[in-house]
């Protein structure tokens, strides 16, 4: 028989037998269970509640009532050019991004990274995406660092150089969770470094899961900026408010 032959109808019966298997392995919904929309972990009723950021502070990603530059950023501006934030930290992205990054729910951060790649596709883009690291013995306690996890696929699907070797967490510190403003800032003095000798980037663009205050982007931002980057950005999956 011929080879052609052969090969044609072993990719109709490969064709085949994947057809129920997307039927038996359809997408379902993370948040709530129910059927997802196609290749996509999340329903469509779920998908519309998505609390994705409107207008907001251009340099911390603050909610405004039209995009500027929110007062404490005039007075006091941050070592960030900018920040983007896809969503507020609203439902249900406050029930996945716990989820991913307490509870190892992989398919929480797909959800996540699907809906960031639009949100962030049309953006200037960066020389290089540098997600905030976590300390070695934090890393060694969770297994994982839920910023990487979130980084990886988003830098691979919009085609930026991904470089998390370019900062590195040198002091483990606080939760940040369990201070006040002004003590983020405290406990995050000399957080952060940048390896000597490495090969700078002009722009680099900061990624993080959640910003609440900013004292820990604003950190990464500086050390980078002291060790010679020029501009520093971040994109961030959530805003606190």
């Amino acid at each position: 028989m011929d080879h052609h032959v052969n090969q044609s109808g072993r990719q109709k019966v490969d064709a085949d037998l994947r057809a129920p298997l997307r039927w038996l392995f359809a997408p379902r919904c993370v948040v709530c269970g129910d059927p997802g929309l196609p290749d996509r972990d999340l329903c469509a009723a779920c998908h519309a509640q998505l609390p994705w950021q409107g207008p907001a502070c251009t340099r911390c990603a603050l909610p405004l009532p039209q995009a500027g530059i929110c007062g404490h950023c005039l007075q006091h501006p941050p070592p960030l050019a900018a920040v983007h934030a896809a969503f507020d930290y609203a439902f249900p992205v406050d029930a996945l991004l716990p989820r991913l990054k307490f509870h190892h729910d992989f398919a929480a951060g797909r959800v996540l990274v699907q809906s960031m790649c639009a949100q962030f596709a049309g953006l200037e883009r960066a020389t290089t995406l540098v997600p905030l690291p976590l300390h070695r013995s934090r890393l060694r306690r969770r297994g994982y660092d839920q910023a990487l996890e979130l980084a990886r696929p988003l830098a691979r699907a919009l085609r930026i150089p991904l470089r998390p070797e370019l900062l590195q967490r040198q002091r483990a510190t606080a939760a940040q969770s369990t201070l006040d403003a002004t003590a983020r800032k405290r406990n995050l003095r000399g957080a952060f470094t940048v390896p000597t000798g490495a090969a700078l980037p002009e722009h680099v663009t900061l990624f993080d899961d959640v910003m609440t205050t900013g004292a820990t982007l604003h950190a990464a931002a500086e050390a980078l900026r002291k060790a010679g980057v020029a501009q520093v950005e971040a994109w961030v999956c959530a805003r606190v408010a």
